[in-house]
């Protein structure tokens, strides 16, 4: 398969990955539907074989959606149809996997495979404004969210909503509240890592280039003692804003923003930031966020 993606042609690499992989055409079908995507299996079987190569703009989607569901990187397909292929859709920004961005990556994928979640979710987000509540036991109580996202692809409907408790929390007691323009869907979670996935369901189908704001809290308290709130980002650009509250009985002595390229790598651009002492609040504004992870930390003594 990596011969056929490096080198073509387009029919090759396409049957390879299929193969490699182990979907029917059939399936195929199903997921590409899932997107609000509509291609024939008969259309995808002469793809494969050579017999027509995709040119329309929906095949041209699909292409990209195909990359994405059988986990190629970007543009691994696309760019063998040539010239002019590549930009059928909205320009979507450099991305990261989640495999680097999250540490229990194994624990997060079998989630998002079992909702069967496109790769990159097709949104890319334009701005962020997150405050995460810390009460007086010290835990992280919960979060409230104002999200603004842009679709780089047509047929996005949904957001999955990401939550990794601190050490000791219980995700099947966790709560997650649809806040504004959207519904909750499906909620899962793992319990040995403490990470919960939720579905959040908009209104209405996105097409390519269109943005869409909604609102939504995490409500957990089930955790001990928290030190830090990270927030991963796969995609480059945006604004992100994160305000951490602390409760009046349970200030810390010493608060700072920090970055890190990946899970488990050193963290990097350390900076002290200041305790509003009549608001108990820290906050950190990033105008043009880097793939990567991003967050506060905080010393209790």
């Amino acid at each position: 398969m990596e011969q056929a993606l490096r080198t073509g042609p387009f029919h090759l690499a396409l049957r390879a990955a299929l193969a490699a992989r182990g979907l029917p055409l059939q399936r195929v079908q199903h997921h590409l539907a899932g997107r609000g995507i509509k291609v024939g299996v008969t259309s995808l079987s002469y793809w494969q074989q050579g017999a027509r190569r995709p040119q329309r703009p929906e095949s041209l989607r699909a292409v990209r959606a195909l990359e994405e569901l059988l986990r190629l990187p970007g543009d691994a397909l696309i760019r063998l149809l040539g010239p002019g292929s590549t930009h059928i859709e909205t320009e979507r920004p450099a991305s990261r996997s989640y495999r680097a961005l999250v540490e229990p990556s194994d624990a997060l994928e079998a989630l998002l495979s079992e909702l069967e979640f496109p790769a990159d979710g097709g949104l890319h987000t334009v701005g962020h404004h997150e405050r995460v509540r810390i009460g007086a036991g010290r835990e992280l109580i919960g979060r409230d969210s104002q999200h603004v996202v842009r679709a780089h692809r047509d047929g996005i409907d949904r957001y999955l909503a990401i939550h990794h408790g601190d050490p000791g929390c219980d995700p099947s007691r966790v709560v997650v509240r649809a806040r504004e323009n959207c519904r909750t869907g499906r909620v899962r979670w793992d319990e040995e890592s403490g990470v919960l996935v939720a579905e959040l369901l908009f209104d209405a189908r996105l097409r390519a280039g269109e943005t869409y704001l909604f609102g939504y809290s995490v409500e957990d308290g089930t955790a001990g003692p928290s030190s830090e709130y990270v927030r991963g980002f796969r995609f480059t650009g945006g604004q992100y804003v994160l305000q951490v509250h602390f409760d009046e009985q349970a200030l810390p002595v010493r608060c700072r923003r920090f970055t890190q390229t990946s899970a488990g790598a050193a963290r990097g651009a350390r900076g002290d930031l200041t305790l509003s002492g009549r608001h108990g609040t820290v906050h950190l504004v990033e105008q043009g966020v880097r793939a990567g992870i991003l967050g506060i930390d905080w010393d209790w003594e």
